[in-house]
């Protein structure tokens, strides 16, 4: 995998001071992880022919069939990119063209795909999906793992004080002071490999993970007085 890249820690949470006194100092860390949540698939399709109208004819018809379908499974028409060429190559002309569509559905990216698999046949290529994260998701991971951190520190400044029987109180002081994220890519693999990744085998390797380490320091607070309770 491509090695954790370290972020720069947002500036400390300084709570308002508070009279010196007695508090626990504990650091604390968290690592969560993310699957894709988007998937790319590309559909390539041609014909070439001794004439035009019969080359544009044949890859139109399959074009119109694939967005229909694709359409009736409920994928937005924004989500879907249609580019064509049209060429002449020696005495005859030939048409070429790609979908690409967008998913955030992979069980309903799996239908769409076998559907046209089994329609279309070997007149339609379709690559392997391309797993990815919007950058939404990226920033709700780095949100979570930084609000885990932080939980898991104050639930290790409460463990110390219960451990000399004392009680945790506010905190007053937080930082988080390194972030890391790695994964999140998938290598190019070929197509014609003997040996493809199967789609879970994609979805793993498109998983991002984020960790995060925090410092704070809690108030301890103070027992009062027994007889001063009574009164």
């Amino acid at each position: 995998p491509p090695p954790a890249m370290a972020l720069s820690p947002p500036p400390a949470l300084r709570l308002p001071a508070e009279p010196a006194g007695r508090a626990v100092q504990v650091r604390g860390s968290a690592e969560l992880s993310a699957r894709p949540d988007r998937a790319r698939v590309s559909l390539r399709l041609s014909s070439r022919k001794e004439e035009a109208g019969a080359a544009r004819s044949s890859v139109s018809r399959r074009l119109h069939y694939i967005a229909h379908s694709a359409r009736q499974r409920g994928v937005p028409e924004e989500n879907m990119t249609i580019t064509e060429d049209f060429s002449r190559v020696e005495n005859t002309y030939q048409m070429e063209a790609e979908v690409s569509i967008i998913f955030n559905d992979f069980k309903k990216m799996q239908n769409v795909c076998n559907l046209l698999i089994e329609k279309l046949g070997t007149s339609v290529t379709v690559s392997p999906p391309h797993f990815y994260h919007t950058p939404e998701a990226i920033e709700t991971l780095r949100r979570q793992v930084c609000v885990a951190a932080v939980g898991n520190t104050r639930q290790k400044a409460q463990e110390v004080c219960r451990l000399f029987g004392q009680s945790l109180g506010k905190p007053l002081f937080i930082k988080e002071e390194e972030t890391k994220e790695w994964g999140g890519h998938i290598d190019s693999y070929p197509p014609d490999s003997p040996d493809p990744l199967t789609l879970q085998e994609r979805i793993q390797s498109a998983t991002a993970y984020a960790s995060s380490r925090v410092f704070a320091v809690f108030e301890i607070k103070r027992r009062e007085n027994r007889r001063s309770k009574l009164l």
